[in-house]
């Protein structure tokens, strides 16, 4: 017999009530019953209508629990004495008999009136559907075989009538249920209920043979009754394990936003048949703390949750495990907070979060008020909150690699990427109430810091790395409060002013410039601060990020002679005297040798051995001294000759390797190469003519390229990397992990190996972060089968860890800085030595000596 529970939902259907449904009960079952059962017989021996009530109450009373959505609904065996009734007491007696059982149990579990009204109406269906078949059927003595038959398919007919008027009661209050509540109704119908009635039939054989046959009788029902409640739990935990097991492939699956964490919210509620579910998030990087609901009732916060000092969000964090209250076991407080939520029962977990701080789950009310949760359900929830919480660590680290290329990691400032983004956000806006089309709408400060250089080479990149968080602290104390500062690279710093005309930013440039004008503690020196300032503005200096991000750089070249600000002048697109200059000299430079490289050596992180140097360019000016290589490269770029620079920077490099390859050493040399060279369509023909020319073999050179030229589409739409890649030479990406863009296109792209960009490898040794995301990347390349190497390792603690992780090799200053070939000459027989060729291989290697 199944056992319905109707609740009313918010938006009412036309039955949903509960008293129309069991009105409805009793408008079918009471013209069937007089139909029906009028025929009798009415008159019946009390002890043996006893013994049915008796039995029906047994029956009932051991059953399977259902839930669908806001129904719950149970399945017994109570065709044994379905059966037994309508053999010894007749259809009449037995319809009351079960009716009268039906309404003491579900008084007994307190099912509500409808609820048991509608049952009792059942019931009496059932018996009547069965009579009316017994009347069709050959019903003959007990113990003939047709007679059988015909009691097992009369008893299994109207037990299916009656899942029937299950299903359409769910249907009429909560819409068509599916496929899915079908099964759960009529499966357990088909496979109890054949056994039931062939278990009553043998007992009536039993007795009508002989009286003493209850000495047999009496523990076989025993020990069915016990088979039969461990068959129930068995069902149970079955279906507590499919439940675990749906909810992990759906949150496999989820998307790494907030639609992803609502729908690992809904998908508890679901499985868990909750009214509602809670999950509190702790704030992580820039994403303030988050309450995600999923509720019944469509409310998106409520209190309780997000409150640190709640009592459940306490207890929870220090129990073993999920903790259950509910209002008829919990105490004054615990009621307290039951109340403050306004429900009646709960589940509660703290959450593994990426944060540092645990978040917290949970699980409020059964949306059936018969089912109440269980330590059953609280073994669910905590393998569910397994699952939780890898999804939400996923998340949180997709979300990490996405801050990652969106922030500076040293100072946690936006980089350019993310300044580009938001300047075009800001300039799509149209202004609104000003009828002037050239009015302020944006403000754009770059700031360069002045002895960033010299700290570099004076004290390391430790220090420099201080100076730049110093200088990122006072510009956010002094910038404006709308403001949005970014760290561009290297020394340089940005600051976007929303709604501020060309005037109202330069005074806000120099006010900047002037708080931040102090003297900082620093490696243990004093420094002071300067700052050099270039102003643009738009919309008149440009109406999108490129445009205006080029005009502020200009400006500030144009700021070290002009006091220390300036502003964007077409003027300034000459690039001042001193650009215009060293435009017209970078190819005398190169002839007269002013434009040089330097080595820096690159080692396996196993062996030691060196495996590589890298070639990075320097101009050496007379009249300028040291001009620093972003400067001048930006400038070749602009005025077409990188081409020239690349070639001449390659030919030394090259002829470098040669003068190893005539002393029997492999040493290959990596060169660094624009993506303007990439689009030259001769690139090709001038790196292997390079090669030729200094009869180097192709396996010699690895060409570094910057994962924006790699995911540039004019370079991904042509054949160039590959064509590269055919002479033989390695391809390398250059500051992996800056440009979260190319990661998804790495297994289509001809590239063998990743330079980690060093502000993921100063700060490993002090954090634990810096490290994980580290080894993230180190896996990630080598799951596509990539080789990876390390740039700025500076102590043994970092080139330790970088080993443990399977990091192939290391760059840095604890190998050695950037040498001038005679120095490097002077390094090599210093620090290292010569280990003979390896099987099959032409030339000897160099080692690092310990």
């Amino acid at each position: 017999m199944a056992e319905h529970d109707v609740r009313p939902a918010r938006r009412e259907r036309p039955l949903s009530s509960p008293w129309a449904i069991a009105a409805l009960g009793l408008l079918l079952a009471v013209p069937v019953a007089v139909l029906l059962l009028s025929g009798g017989p009415f008159t019946v021996s009390v002890p043996i209508l006893l013994v049915a009530v008796l039995a029906f109450v047994a029956g009932e009373s051991f059953s399977l629990e259902f839930e669908f959505r806001r129904q719950s609904f149970s399945c017994s065996a109570s065709e044994l004495a379905f059966v037994i009734a309508l053999v010894e007491v007749g259809g009449f007696w037995a319809a009351a008999a079960r009716a009268a059982a039906v309404g003491a149990v579900l008084l007994a579990k307190g099912f509500s009136h409808p609820k048991i009204v509608f049952n009792m109406a059942a019931a009496v269906v059932e018996v009547a559907v069965a009579v009316a078949l017994l009347r069709w059927l050959p019903v003959g003595d007990i113990g003939s075989p047709e007679t059988w038959i015909s009691y097992l398919v009369a008893v299994l007919i109207a037990s299916m009538v009656g899942a029937s008027l299950i299903a359409l009661a769910i249907t009429l209050s909560q819409g068509y249920p599916g496929r899915e509540l079908w099964a759960s109704l009529f499966l357990p119908v088909a496979v109890i209920g054949p056994v039931a009635v062939l278990v009553g039939l043998s007992i009536l054989l039993l007795v009508h043979a002989t009286v003493w046959s209850w000495l047999l009788i009496t523990p076989l029902t025993v020990a069915l009754v016990l088979v039969y409640r461990r068959f129930a739990a068995v069902t149970r935990e079955g279906q507590s394990l499919e439940r675990v097991y749906g909810f992990a492939r759906r949150v496999e699956q989820v998307a790494a936003d907030d639609a992803g964490t609502m729908q690992i919210v809904e998908s508890l509620r679901e499985l868990l048949n909750a009214e509602r579910v809670a999950m509190w998030l702790p704030p992580y990087l820039d994403e303030p703390p988050r309450l995600v609901v999923a509720a019944e009732d469509g409310r998106a916060w409520y209190d309780g949750p997000g409150d640190p000092d709640d009592i459940f969000r306490r207890a929870a964090a220090v129990a073993d495990g999920p903790i259950l209250v509910s209002a008829g076991r919990a105490d004054e407080r615990e009621v307290a907070g039951l109340a403050r939520r306004g429900v009646s029962e709960l589940l509660a977990a703290p959450l593994a979060t990426a944060a540092g701080e645990a978040g917290y789950l949970e699980v409020c009310d059964r949306r059936s008020d018969v089912v109440s949760f269980a330590e059953a359900d609280r073994g669910a929830f905590a393998s569910m909150l397994t699952h939780v919480n890898a999804a939400i660590r996923h998340q949180q680290l997709l979300t990490q690699i996405r801050y990652d290329a969106d922030h500076d990691r040293l100072t946690g400032l936006p980089n350019r990427q993310r300044l580009a983004v938001e300047i075009d956000a800001l300039l799509a806006v149209e202004p609104v109430g000003s009828a002037d089309p050239a009015a302020g709408r944006a403000g754009l400060i770059f700031a360069a810091v002045g002895n960033y250089t010299e700290v570099t080479d004076t004290l390391g990149h430790a220090a420099s790395d201080e100076l730049l968080l110093v200088t990122a602290g006072l510009l956010r104390e002094h910038a404006p409060p709308q403001a949005l500062l970014a760290r561009m690279e290297s020394e340089r710093f940005a600051v976007l002013l929303p709604g501020l005309s060309l005037a109202a930013t330069e005074r806000a440039a120099r006010r900047l410039r002037e708080a931040a004008a102090t003297r900082v503690r620093v490696a243990g020196l004093d420094l002071e601060v300067t700052l050099t300032i270039g102003v643009a503005a738009a919309p008149v200096h440009g109406t999108d990020s490129g445009m205006l991000m080029q005009r502020a750089d200009v400006a500030l070249l144009a700021a070290a002679d002009s006091g220390g600000v300036a502003s964007y002048h077409p003027v300034l697109d000459q690039q001042s005297l001193r650009r215009l200059q060293l435009g017209t000299e970078i190819e005398q430079a190169m002839a007269d040798g002013q434009i040089s490289v330097v080595f820096q050596p690159i080692i396996d992180a196993q062996t030691s051995d060196i495996v590589s140097v890298e070639t990075l360019v320097r101009w050496a000016h007379p009249r300028y001294g040291s001009i620093p290589p972003d400067d001048f490269i930006h400038l070749a770029e602009q005025i077409g000759r990188i081409g020239a620079v690349t070639d001449h920077v390659l030919d030394l490099a090259l002829a470098r390797c040669r003068r190893w390859l005539d002393q029997d050493i492999a040493l290959s040399v990596a060169v660094n190469l624009s993506v303007h060279c990439l689009t030259e369509p001769d690139l090709l023909s001038r790196v292997r003519s390079a090669l030729q020319r200094h009869g180097v073999p192709g396996e010699l050179l690895t060409l570094e390229l910057t994962e924006g030229s790699v995911v540039d589409d004019s370079v991904r739409d042509s054949t160039v990397l590959a064509d590269l890649h055919d002479l033989g030479l390695r391809l390398s990406m250059d500051d992996f992990g800056t440009g979260y863009s190319s990661l998804s296109q790495l297994r289509q792209l001809p590239i063998d190996e990743v330079k980690i960009d060093k502000s993921f490898v100063l700060g490993m040794s002090t954090s634990q972060g810096e490290s994980f995301i580290a080894r993230s990347i180190i896996e990630l390349a080598h799951n596509l089968g990539l080789r990876v190497v390390a740039e700025g390792v500076e102590d043994e603690m970092t080139r330790n860890l970088l080993a443990e992780m399977g990091c192939d090799k290391l760059q840095g200053f604890l190998v050695s800085r950037p040498l001038p070939d005679d120095r490097l000459e002077n390094w090599l027989l210093a620090r290292t030595g010569v280990r003979t060729a390896s099987p099959g291989a032409a030339h000897r290697r160099l080692f690092v000596r310990g």
